[in-house]
């Protein structure tokens, strides 16, 4: 043996695919922002498929909860005919809120992949962490920092042309 840390078996073909799924989540985030919605987006992916997705609508909808991953939530238990999402994986752009990470663990989604932290309300472990709690009955494998720096700039380049 060298010595050096070596990934395990997949880790990088993992790696390409949170990228790839992130990427479409700004894309997603695009359509957010083009309707004078916070730029956020999310998609949802079980066995290579995506079986759901969403963009932040709560103004044009009237709905406070029309936030990204509840729409890609609702949209994959539709498709899927069911509410656990057992399996899956919700990539979105930035790190959920405390209803979305709820809502999230109530679906059984498996693993959640983000990219810009959220210090001020995320609830994967800026400000709280709902989708890893013990005292709930479900947790969810979470990985951050997917793109960080693209996801961020979108948001904050929105948020700075609002000013």
């Amino acid at each position: 043996m060298s010595g050096q840390d070596t990934a395990p078996p997949g880790a990088a073909d993992q790696a390409n695919e949170d990228v790839r799924w992130i990427r479409h989540a700004l894309t997603l985030a695009e359509r957010a922002r083009d309707a004078d919605e916070v730029p956020i987006g999310a998609c949802i992916v079980k066995e290579g498929t995506l079986i759901g997705e969403g963009w932040n609508r709560p103004i044009g909808t009237h709905d406070p909860t029309a936030h990204a991953e509840i729409v890609a939530l609702r949209v994959a238990a539709a498709r899927l005919e069911n509410y656990p999402i057992v399996g899956a994986t919700l990539y979105v752009t930035l790190e959920p809120c405390a209803m979305c990470a709820s809502a999230m663990v109530h679906a059984r989604i498996a693993r959640l992949v983000y990219g810009a932290d959220d210090p001020k309300a995320g609830a994967a472990g800026s400000v709280f962490d709902i989708v890893r709690s013990e005292r709930l009955n479900h947790r969810i494998d979470c990985a951050r920092g997917v793109l960080a720096e693209e996801c961020g700039t979108m948001l904050t380049r929105f948020f700075a042309e609002r000013r």
